[in-house]
């Protein structure tokens, strides 16, 4: 009898240890922060920053999976038809701006010649009529007066860009396209959709 009675006792002794080290686990972190060339579909990303709609938000107020809404942003997938559709009128874009396939199928790294910060301050302080623009200074973590630097602009004309949605001459156009990577009709399309 003796002997039944000390084997519960080990086993809840052991149950007790197992609780304290193994109970908890591998400890994973819940979100990863992406490379900037894990990001398929920058302009999507650059929006939802610039008008600062979570992942989770997006997809709770199209009813889809926050998974869905990851995979079109850091996969590239595009969605159904009627997902598309869905996302282009809360947005406010359309879908050859916000799913462009050939800018899905590339991921470019942007260089830049320094470190830079992005100053979000800015927002708070100046409206912001270029959201793609704006957005992708965010994504990337670019200071304004840096990109003007790096486009060959000066600093107050970047923020024209930005901020009264001021489209510039061709030749800058192209200047910020081939920095960016994204054709110049994307980067200036809150302009000509106005």
């Amino acid at each position: 009898m003796p002997k039944n009675q000390q084997e519960p006792h080990k086993i809840q002794a052991w149950s007790l240890i197992n609780r304290k080290y193994l109970g908890q686990g591998v400890r994973v972190k819940r979100f990863r922060r992406p490379k900037r060339s894990q990001i398929r579909n920058r302009v999507l990303l650059a929006v939802l920053m610039a008008k600062d709609i979570k992942l989770s938000k997006l997809a709770e107020e199209l009813s889809v999976s926050s998974r869905s809404v990851s995979a079109w942003v850091y996969e590239g997938r595009i969605p159904s038809r009627n997902n598309l559709d869905k996302v282009c009128r809360l947005l406010g874009y359309p879908s050859h701006i916000l799913f462009n396939e050939a800018l899905l199928r590339q991921s470019p790294i942007v260089c830049q010649p320094t470190p830079s910060r992005f100053m979000k301050r800015t927002l708070a302080h100046s409206p912001q009529n270029n959201v793609i623009l704006t957005g992708l200074c965010m994504v990337y973590d670019f200071s304004v007066t840096d990109v003007s630097i790096w486009i060959g602009v000066h600093p107050g004309t970047f923020r024209k860009w930005l901020h009264q949605c001021h489209l510039p001459t061709l030749a800058l156009q192209e200047k910020a396209e081939s920095f960016f990577r994204i054709p110049r009709h994307i980067l200036f399309a809150d302009c000509e959709l106005r």
